[in-house]
């Protein structure tokens, strides 16, 4: 008997996702998991240039797909998903409100 060895992965015909592409879907990820991502972490968490990360965000802006906001404390600029930034700031205030108690 052969047995075939396969990955638990789900496997994908299509072609590899590009950098925008994955950065796209975390940053997507996380606002549909109620965070916000910091652009400032892209950099860092994909490997590329501070500028790249800078060109990247300003193409998601461009399309709509996400929209921004600034913290309060740092003036660092946040990213989700269009439509969720209400509903991300709700949560936000939430957690901090019960990390006080």
């Amino acid at each position: 008997m052969s047995y075939n060895n396969k990955s638990y992965r789900k496997s994908r015909n299509s072609k590899p996702q590009t950098t925008e592409e994955k950065i796209k879907s975390f940053v997507i990820r996380n606002s549909k998991n109620g965070y916000y991502t910091k652009v400032s972490t892209l950099s860092y968490k994909f490997e590329i240039s501070e500028e790249r990360a800078w060109e990247i965000v300003g193409g998601l802006l461009d399309e709509g797909l996400v929209e921004s906001v600034h913290d309060e404390n740092s003036g660092e600029m946040k990213l989700c998903e269009t439509g969720k930034t209400y509903i991300i700031l709700n949560l936000e205030q939430k957690r901090r409100h019960q990390k006080r108690k």
